[in-house]
């Protein structure tokens, strides 16, 4: 079976990609949350963030064709931007780690 022929990895790929859309759609609100809220929306994107990592972990240590293919795709997508994917994630937990410095000064 293919890794993409995994029941489990189809639904564990919908369900991070709908999360993302709603976080980054709740996001455009984020100046307007209170200081709890700006602190739960930080925590549910590092969450969302450890679970995209760990599933493109499990691409990069697939053989299976498909897979690699994807994660190549991603490779090269990133790199039109002149990013790897791991500066991505650096990037993010960096801009996560600010906002979290940013929700400390407030108190």
């Amino acid at each position: 079976m293919g890794f993409f022929d995994s029941e489990i990895v189809q639904q564990e790929a919908k369900q991070l990609f709908e999360e993302y859309q709603a976080l980054v759609k709740l996001g455009s609100n984020y100046g307007k949350f209170d200081r709890d809220g700006k602190k739960l929306f930080i925590e549910q994107m590092e969450a969302m963030m450890d679970r995209y990592r760990i599933f493109m972990k499990r691409f990069e240590l697939s053989e299976d064709f498909m897979a690699q293919m994807t994660v190549e795709q991603l490779k090269t997508q990133l790199n039109q931007f002149g990013v790897t994917p791991q500066q991505m994630f650096d990037q993010m937990n960096f801009t996560l780690e600010r906002m979290k410095a940013e929700l400390e000064k407030q108190t």
